[in-house]
């Protein structure tokens, strides 16, 4: 695999429950080296359209040939705005791949959704679908999904992208990137 193979990472803005929608900032880049390209598009709060509005930022960017996967931070954008992977794979034709910090604890997660939303239990199912696995890194393992590539390729393109940390570069940036717009200054990891 090339070192400066196209990566878009994904990662919305803070948010309060007062907010309707909240930024959702894309980062291209060439690994975890050069910056290429920012996108924004936003998303509801606890909303049902995240997979719509990664297709579309990923299908419609005019970098949309170069690139070759796609970095998401966690499986949901803006609370419980879950994303399928695997219908974004579809979608776009590209390897999609979740990456957080902590593993998810899913008795807490049932607990919110049932308490919060009618259609929990599809919520439920899109975050449990397809494998979770704990990956380790040269300081904390990192927990991810894949779907449109194999584990190994998804390793290897976080190894590619990660310059410190435990985070690749794209979704470190579309964070900072997100944090800043909407706070005024980045903050916080992620």
């Amino acid at each position: 695999m090339k070192r400066e193979i196209r990566l878009m990472g994904l990662d919305d803005a803070p948010f309060t429950f007062n907010d309707t929608s909240t930024p959702v900032i894309g980062a291209i880049m060439r690994g975890g080296e050069y910056l290429e390209c920012v996108l924004r598009s936003q998303v509801a709060i606890d909303g049902t359209d995240a997979t719509d509005v990664c297709v579309e930022l990923i299908n419609n960017t005019k970098h949309r040939q170069q690139l070759r996967a796609i970095l998401l931070d966690g499986i949901a954008l803006g609370g419980f705005n879950i994303v399928d992977i695997e219908e974004a794979h579809h979608a776009t034709n590209l390897p999609i791949i979740t990456i957080t910090r902590d593993a998810p604890d899913f008795s807490s997660i049932k607990k919110a959704l049932k308490q919060h939303f009618t259609d929990w239990e599809e919520r439920l199912r899109l975050m449990q679908q397809g494998k979770l696995h704990r990956i380790k890194t040269s300081h904390n393992p990192v927990f991810i999904k894949h779907a449109g590539c194999s584990l190994e390729e998804a390793k290897e393109i976080i190894t590619l992208s990660t310059i410190r940390g435990v985070v690749p570069e794209p979704i470190r940036v579309a964070h900072l990137i997100a944090s800043g717009i909407t706070r005024g200054e980045s903050y916080g990891k992620a």
